[in-house]
Order: structure tokens, then C-alpha cells, then sequence
């Protein structure tokens, strides 16, 4: 599949948490621990926020461990919100830039572990779906970039959770009406630079990995390492990037979890069934 990672709090600089962790980012593209595919070097993405309406975001093809621009970007760019992304392409499909994640759309970034399950066999019916006046801003051939404009078409902007909830809902409900037993795999970040949205859910109750960091103040405990951390700095991750379990909690099945700030909310995520 993928994984990924995003990082909200106090300005840091983007190798502190992409390349310095034992098992990073970036050693996860080439031996990930928990995914289902071990090597995810079918391209990356970072994406950030900085002083300009919309975030910076930065894609290529190449696997990460292998991109020297990534690494001096990762050096220079200091940020209060940023994600990254290594790709593990699913499907057939395309090894191309515009498949890379994040997703941008305005201020949002969005990106995706996971699939639809029979996807070619129902893309037409998604597609149909997508406001017409978003459905040319698609690039690339991905399910995921479709998943965002269903997600934006279906109120995303003004209703985050509840845009997600009925772009679930309505591909669900389009795969199970096309005999898909079980449609929806999936963790998502989603991000405006202000809040961070997390999502675990899978239809058969069976998602991939997502973790959250503990509270930093806890952290600072155990490990001289989060004194650089601000108090309300929060990362999620698809698989850890240490094996001290006390470091990370696990997001549970059909969960959502907000971050705003020092706030961090969990609530169960409900897909909305159309109509």
C-alpha cells in the first residue's frame, strides 16, 4: 500500500521527523514494518504550510531513500504543519508525478493508505459524481484523487468529517450495488494547515495501521529527544517510527481523530449513505 505521516505544532524542520527517527519516513519506502507492502518506492510527497495562502508541496517518481532534493529540502523547510508521503502504486496503476500524494486543492492537502476495492468496475459511477466543476482539476488516474473531489463535492470545505463521511458512504454504497462485498480500505490525512484530520475505517473492519504520538509532556519522561517539541506538537503515523510502544497510541477502527492546537479529539467515523 503506502505510508505516511503528518506532523502539526511548533515550527520544526521537516528531517527531524523524516529522516532522523530509526525507522523514518524514508526508511519505511524501502523496508516498511507493518504495511502490507514492504517497499513503497513507487514516488513520493511532502507537503507543507509556510507564509502564503496555500501549501508548498513538492512530488516526484523517484523512491524517496533515492531523491537528494528531498533531502536538502527537508533541511531548509521549517514548518508548524506538514505531511509525507511514500507511494506503493496498487491496481496497475500509473508510476506518474501527477499519482504522487499529497493532493492539494486550495489550502487543503489530502492523502490516502489504501484502495477501493474494484475500482475500474465503478470509477465511471464515481466519476459521474463529481462536481462538474471540480472534475477537471483531477490530473492523475489514482482512486484516491478521486476520493478528495467526491469528498470536496459532497461539502468537505465548510463539514471536514462530514465530507468524508458521505464520500465513504457513497462509494460503498456504489460497490456494494456492484456486488463489491467489501469496498472501503483506508487511513487518511487531511489538512487546511489550521486543523489536522485523521481517519482509520475499512469496510471490513480490517484497516491498515495508524498511530498517533503521545502527549508530549508524557514523552518528555521517558526520552531527553522531545525537548525540542513543543507541548502541543502531535504526530500520526501509518506505522511508528520506534519500537518503544509507550511513544505511540493506536488509532482504533472507524475512528476519526481532530487536531486543533493542544486539542485532540477522537470520535467514531460513520460513513453517510446517500440519499
Amino acid at each position: 500500500m503506502c505510508r505516511w505521516l503528518a506532523y502539526s505544532g511548533a515550527p520544526l524542520y521537516l528531517e527531524n521527523l523524516m529522516f532522523e527517527p530509526e525507522n523514518s519516513i524514508i526508511d519505511q519506502s524501502l523496508s516498511a514494518h507493518r504495511g502490507v507492502s514492504t517497499t513503497n518506492g513507487d514516488g513520493f510527497g511532502i507537503g507543507w504550510y509556510g507564509s502564503r495562502d496555500v501549501p508548498g508541496v513538492y512530488r516526484d517518481v523517484q523512491p524517496a531513500w533515492n531523491d537528494t532534493n528531498l533531502r536538502g529540502l527537508a533541511e531548509q523547510i521549517r514548518s508548524h504543519l506538514f505531511v509525507a508521503h511514500v507511494r506503493a502504486a496498487t491496481g496497475g496503476t500509473p508510476v506518474q508525478q501527477t499519482n504522487c500524494h499529497p493532493f492539494r486543492h486550495g489550502r487543503w492537502l489530502f492523502l490516502h493508505n489504501g484502495r477501493i476495492r474494484g475500482y475500474e468496475s465503478i470509477k465511471r459511477d464515481l466519476d459521474f459524481a463529481v462536481r462538474p466543476d471540480l472534475y477537471g482539476q483531477i490530473e492523475g488516474t489514482t482512486d484516491t484523487e478521486v476520493m478528495l473531489h467526491l469528498a470536496l463535492t459532497f461539502g468537505l470545505e465548510d463539514d471536514p468529517i462530514g465530507g468524508l463521511e458521505r464520500m465513504v458512504g457513497f462509494i460503498e454504497q456504489t460497490g456494494w450495488n456492484a456486488g463489491i462485498e467489501h469496498p472501503m480500505q483506508m487511513t487518511i490525512g487531511l489538512t487546511n494547515g489550521h486543523h489536522l484530520y485523521a481517519v482509520r475505517y475499512s469496510s471490513d473492519r480490517a484497516s491498515r495501521t495508524l498511530y498517533h504520538s503521545r502527549s508530549i509532556s508524557a514523552l518528555r519522561q521517558i526520552s531527553p529527544m522531545f525537548e525540542r517539541f513543543s507541548e502541543d506538537a502531535i504526530v500520526v503515523v501509518s506505522e511508528p517510527l520506534n519500537e518503544i510502544v509507550e511513544y505511540w497510541e493506536e488509532i482504533q477502527e472507524s475512528t476519526v481523530v481532530t487536531v486543533d492546537g493542544l486539542q485532540v479529539e477522537t470520535r467514531t467515523f460513520k460513513p453517510q449513505r446517500p440519499g
